[in-house]
């Protein structure tokens, strides 16, 4: 029965610990490399641009970090996962509410974009959705899969147009373990 107790404890203190530090373990073993962009969709359809505004309406904006924490929590506010085939473009997806990576991508890319203009970081910075590979210890798990859904991962990267310092973020990833930057690797 001591024995049980310890082992019990010891995966209670693991959950917590892995529960507590999961960005950081994440970042130290999921590496994310870019094999090509995908298109940033202009917002057309007044339902995204309203649900946008009244989602950042009264938010305290302090820098460019705030915009893109601003973006992820009005994607996931809207988008549920689907493994379904689905829209990709931000237009109609406000009104689907279901998307896949690459549809969760293309919504956040736009909505940090509209923010980036909104609150004048837009000279400084764009997202871009990317179509991404995942590295789990420097090994490509796309390798490993036959599904051709899982042939590649997408993401954004949003860039300093002067500097070229990146932020990358994984808007799905984001929203299932709430996550914010992942680590890319050029």
């Amino acid at each position: 029965m001591k024995t049980l107790k310890w082992i019990l404890l010891v995966l209670l203190l693991l959950l917590m610990t892995g529960a507590t530090w999961r960005g950081e373990l994440y970042r130290l073993f999921v590496n994310y490399r870019s094999i090509g962009q995908r298109i940033n969709y202009p917002i057309r359809d007044t339902a995204l641009i309203g649900y946008i505004e009244s989602e950042a309406a009264e938010k305290k904006i302090s820098d460019a970090e705030d915009v893109i924490a601003l973006a992820l929590s009005i994607t996931s506010g809207r988008l549920n996962f689907t493994t379904d085939k689905n829209y990709n473009d931000p237009n109609l997806l406000i009104h689907t509410g279901t998307a896949n990576c690459i549809g969760y991508s293309a919504f956040f890319s736009t909505t940090c974009n509209h923010l980036l203009k909104k609150y004048n970081y837009a000279d400084t910075l764009v997202a871009t959705p990317q179509i991404g590979q995942l590295y789990f210890l420097k090994k490509n798990i796309h390798e490993y899969v036959s599904d051709p859904f899982f042939k590649d991962h997408d993401f954004v990267l949003i860039e300093n147009k002067k500097t070229g310092e990146t932020y990358a973020v994984d808007p799905t990833v984001n929203d299932c373990l709430l996550i914010r930057y992942v680590t890319y690797k050029k």
